[in-house]
């Protein structure tokens, strides 16, 4: 009784910070970075680097990260930094290989392919805060560690975070998952905040991914779920395949059945929210006190059965 009473005190003492969500019992913490030093943990995180990559399946470039985007990415101490406990990945109005802004991309696997961290089914969660302004697009995201099965989006995308700078009192979670474009698709779940909250403030972003459902939180209170995929290696115009036919699809629940690696961006621009005006102010600073990965203690058992859902798209 004495042990409660005093642990009732210092709870009182020393509460959580607003917006700090507390673990179940059920997860147990695997890796994470508080952002405590004065430098990027290099054993942590490695950066993109551009304003593009090669696609080697279609044998050409795509430049602004297949979205139009107009930044170019950096590892540079001006797109990047710790300070005071927090990472700050900040979008800068300057010109750069024929770029009009420079950005960072941080993300848990070296340009290599080697993984500094990477996870299947658990529980992820970032504590930002997020710029705003047209054009802004600030996410908290995962890749596959390797394309098990065949290129975006073959192999998924989970998107803990994405914001539209222009809204800021909207985030979304999202899958990417189906067959190569155009028979790729996605689903998302959309968080609204109350009066008087935004994307500014510190919020806890987070999912929880078991074998076949994902759900998607905002300071530990759960605002959407979703337990239907699917995803095919088959390539749309083959002679007798159709990539979106039961028949054709990959084991369920591929892709999310791989480890992922984290992922944590300031975009400029693109096709998911347009491009920025005179207005949008910049720098464009997200702030990320932590990322912490979580197990579920005593593991997750089969997968659950595929939800409702019909092909090639979803039931919202």
């Amino acid at each position: 009784m004495r042990r409660l009473l005093l642990l009732a005190l210092v709870a009182g003492l020393f509460p959580a910070t607003p917006g700090d969500a507390q673990p179940a019992a059920d997860w147990k913490q695997s890796w994470a970075d508080e952002f405590d030093g004065t430098t990027i943990d290099p054993a942590k995180w490695d950066f993109d680097l551009g304003n593009g990559f090669f696609n080697y399946d279609a044998n050409q470039w795509i430049s602004g990260w297949g979205n139009n985007e107009l930044q170019y990415y950096t590892k540079e101490p001006s797109n990047a930094f710790v300070k005071d406990g927090h990472l700050h990945v900040r979008a800068v109005k300057e010109s750069l290989h024929g770029c009009g802004y420079t950005s960072a991309r941080l993300r848990s696997k070296k340009r290599d392919g080697t993984a500094l961290f990477a996870q299947k089914f658990g529980k992820v969660e970032f504590k930002a805060k997020l710029p705003t302004g047209k054009g802004v697009w600030p996410a908290l995201w995962m890749l596959p560690q390797d394309d098990k099965y065949g290129p975006w989006p073959t192999s998924g995308e989970i998107d803990v975070m994405e914001a539209r700078g222009q809204e800021p009192t909207k985030v979304l979670g999202t899958l990417h998952y189906g067959s190569r474009w155009p028979a790729n698709t996605h689903t998302s779940r959309e968080h609204v905040f109350p009066a008087g909250q935004t994307i500014a403030d510190w919020h806890v972003y987070g999912v929880e991914w078991e074998p076949g459902e994902f759900r998607w939180s905002v300071d530990g209170k759960v605002y959407g779920s979703h337990s239907f995929w699917w995803s095919s290696g088959k390539v749309a115009g083959t002679k007798g395949v159709n990539p979106t036919a039961e028949s054709d699809l990959l084991p369920w629940p591929a892709p999310f059945d791989q480890p992922f690696y984290l992922i944590m961006n300031v975009a400029v621009g693109g096709q998911f929210l347009g491009n920025p005006d005179r207005n949008t102010p910049f720098p464009a600073e997200m702030l990320v006190d932590y990322v912490r990965a979580y197990d579920k203690a005593g593991g997750y058992g089969p997968p659950k059965p595929r939800g409702p859902g019909r092909f090639p798209f979803t039931k919202s």
